[in-house]
């Protein structure tokens, strides 16, 4: 099978494995709401491995379409903005911190939606300073959940706080940066 007809197989295993972490946001989502945070921990490392699982198939059996470049970050963005605004919803994470990731993510998917509609090609690949800013995320999330558990003092969790809001920050200005080179570029080309 050649590259272009397995890019155009939609349900292969990467994509399957996606589904399932946006098929497991509820279930995380309902394990928060009823303080059965023990069970949503537990759910998000099988989220976290499904999303780590799901790039390494993709990447070493080639089995990476475009469905998969749209779908791994949105069960990303889901994930992990359904897991700090429910646990805003419980008083555990403030609510500046909800407004900063929530506010770039919609910034950045504003972005994308606008390049969609007017047909200028860009780069939805992730960075390593988007995939950090992630990675940050997950990692205060489960801080606060071994916090909520009873496992960390609010100290520990302090440090992770300041980490994923430095890197989110950094990234949405990174990726604003990126967008508004791609539509200088773009009008300089026509």
């Amino acid at each position: 099978m050649d590259r272009e007809s397995r890019a155009d197989i939609l349900i292969n295993l990467p994509n399957s494995l996606t589904v399932l972490r946006i098929l497991l946001v509820p279930v995380f989502v309902g394990f928060l709401l009823y303080e059965h945070f023990d069970y949503a921990l537990v759910t998000l490392l099988v989220a976290a491995v499904t999303d780590g699982l799901d790039g390494a198939i993709a990447r070493f059996t080639d089995q990476r379409t475009r469905l998969g470049e749209y779908l791994d970050p949105l069960a990303d963005k889901l994930l992990l903005t359904s897991a700090i605004i429910t646990l805003s919803v419980l008083h555990f994470i403030p609510l500046w911190a909800v407004i900063l990731v929530v506010s770039r993510d919609a910034i950045l998917l504003t972005g994308t939606v606008l390049a969609n509609l007017t047909d200028i090609d860009i780069d939805i690949a992730p960075t390593w300073l988007g995939k950090g800013a992630t990675l940050a995320q997950i990692c205060y999330v489960i801080m606060v959940l071994l916090f909520a558990t009873g496992r960390v003092s609010a100290e520990v969790v302090v440090p992770f706080l300041a980490i994923m809001v430095i890197l989110m920050t950094g990234s949405g200005v990174h990726y604003l940066f990126r967008g508004i080179q791609h539509l200088n570029s773009s009008s300089e080309k026509k």
